[in-house]
């Protein structure tokens, strides 16, 4: 059996009393958290489930969802994380795309459940020592499924240059490779601390290295939310090895007035995400995290994140750079044709290996479409220096990263255009100091009318999640366009960025 859940119950029966994880005020071992596994697992059983059904949760941070999660691969179902920020209509078509079958979300977000779904209703504030279940319920024992390598294990919906978002099909071979490539990379081992702070649904938190650490025996440290004065404290209260986070994370920790008050010494390595990291910045985390590594790296949903990171001591050497694949990822730069290109020639960044998927949920034509041979198309451009070191450059697909998120801008298009005012209108990301890109829409609007940012962010309120919502708005006489009619998208990102009218 190949399961993370596996893992956990291998560490139960070896080394019962070591510490799994940390949340709030509960500290669980792999005893402990096997028995609420197991619980789980005998809930979704109770409530029809079986192997290969889709079950989604909806739920912020916590303990449970983590139980959740490997209670669904516990009885073989797919596991499909949903974005707690979206909105209904967005929930609503993932769940009627994956076809879920169940659906488990926190209370707190009953405002962006469907009426249709089955749904059972987690509340946070009532947890208890038996986990999601209460502690009077009693069901009988789920023997684990014996999931193989190539058996679906996740799905996960991300943004796409389309107007809807695409399930990625992630099997237990991506996920059993990944983890090995992980605990490789970083050293890991049964004396590490990984502090997430990120989302669960998302492959930053969850996967990178993320649950990885559970299959070397070492502890997760888990939040709810991110708060930067508690994040520092736990890292030094619970003598905290790695972590990853988004560059807004980072960036409120080095500018955090109270950084300094805090022993940060037990910490080893950070990973950031696939930009451009100035060099002030890694002085800075480095004056601060005086014995650890900021660890550069690239990687995508599709390929359960983290392919390339960055070699141990060459941060200023190859500064720009994302580092070098990993043990079992192969990396090409090619060109349209899927001709591999020389050091420094930029193209289209693809890789291979046994951690990239296998396509997308119920859309041949667009898994069709991401595959040249058996490259997979990353649609990033970029080049390889000749050590091998990655440095991107742009991006093919017109993808807005904020705070970490990947937003489509052919989603926010697709909202945008529905008010009457609207022509015409390109969503792009602009740079920010806090979130690195903001949501931006450049509107050409129809003769006679007028908008205004707040009618904007009311009009998108419900049809998007908050985060893809536009921050800022642009009215523009036209559009920067090639011969063919497109929207050139990186000159309009030049044009606005020294832009002064901008709502």
């Amino acid at each position: 059996m190949v399961s993370v859940s596996a893992s956990v119950a291998w560490w139960a029966r070896t080394e019962p009393e070591r510490l799994a994880l940390v949340y709030g005020g509960q500290r669980l071992s792999y005893a402990q958290l096997q028995q609420r596994v197991e619980r789980a697992a005998a809930l979704l059983a109770a409530r029809g489930m079986r192997a290969g059904d889709v079950v989604a949760l909806l739920m912020k941070n916590s303990a449970a969802f983590l139980e959740l999660s490997l209670a669904i691969s516990h009885i073989g179902a797919v596991f499909l994380p949903v974005n707690y920020r979206l909105g209904k209509d967005e929930v609503d078509y993932i769940a009627g795309h994956a076809g879920v079958r169940l659906l488990l979300a926190d209370e707190e977000l009953r405002a962006s459940v469907p009426d249709a779904l089955q749904t059972i209703w987690v509340n946070e504030a009532a947890q208890n020592d038996s986990g999601v279940l209460s502690a009077g319920e009693q069901l009988a024992d789920v023997p684990q499924h014996p999931s193989r390598p190539d058996d679906l294990y996740r799905l996960m919906y991300t943004s796409g240059t389309t107007d809807r978002p695409k399930g990625v099909m992630h099997t237990y071979g991506n996920m059993a490779w990944k983890c090995l490539d992980h605990i490789t990379a970083l050293g890991l081992g049964k004396t590490d601390k990984l502090l997430v702070v990120g989302p669960l649904y998302h492959v930053g938190a969850y996967d990178l290295p993320g649950i990885a650490l559970w299959m070397a025996g070492g502890a997760l440290v888990l939040e709810r939310d991110f708060d930067t004065d508690r994040a520092l404290s736990l890292i030094a209260s619970e003598q905290v090895t790695g972590g990853w986070m988004a560059p807004v994370m980072l960036n409120r920790c080095l500018s955090h007035p109270g950084r300094a008050q805090h022993d940060l010494g037990s910490f080893r390595w950070l990973i950031g995400g696939g930009e451009r990291t100035p060099e002030e910045r890694i002085r800075e985390f480095t004056g601060l995290f005086t014995n650890a590594r900021y660890v550069d790296a690239y990687g995508l949903t599709e390929t359960c994140s983290g392919d390339t990171m960055m070699v141990a001591g060459r941060e200023i050497e190859k500064i720009g750079s994302t580092g070098r694949a990993l043990a079992h990822v192969e990396l090409a730069i090619l060109d349209d044709d899927g001709n591999p290109l020389p050091s420094g020639e930029q193209g289209e960044v693809c890789l291979r290996g046994p951690k990239v998927t296998r396509g997308y949920w119920r859309d041949e034509a667009k898994t069709r479409a991401c595959f040249i041979g058996d490259w997979f198309r990353s649609g990033d451009v970029g080049y390889l220096d000749a050590d091998g070191f990655l440095y991107l450059t742009d991006r093919k697909k017109d993808m807005i990263i904020s705070g970490g998120e990947n937003i489509a801008s052919s989603e926010v298009e697709r909202v945008v255009c529905e008010l009457p005012q609207v022509a015409e209108v390109a969503a792009i990301g602009l740079p920010d100091a806090q979130w690195g890109e903001c949501v931006t829409a450049a509107v050409v609007l129809k003769p006679g009318t007028s908008l205004t940012l707040d009618e904007l962010r009311t009009h998108c309120s419900g049809k998007l999640g908050g985060f893809k919502t536009p921050k800022r708005l642009v009215i523009c006489e036209a559009l920067p366009r090639n011969p063919s009619g497109k929207v050139l998208k990186r000159e309009l990102r030049i044009q606005l960025a020294t832009s002064t009218d901008q709502a």
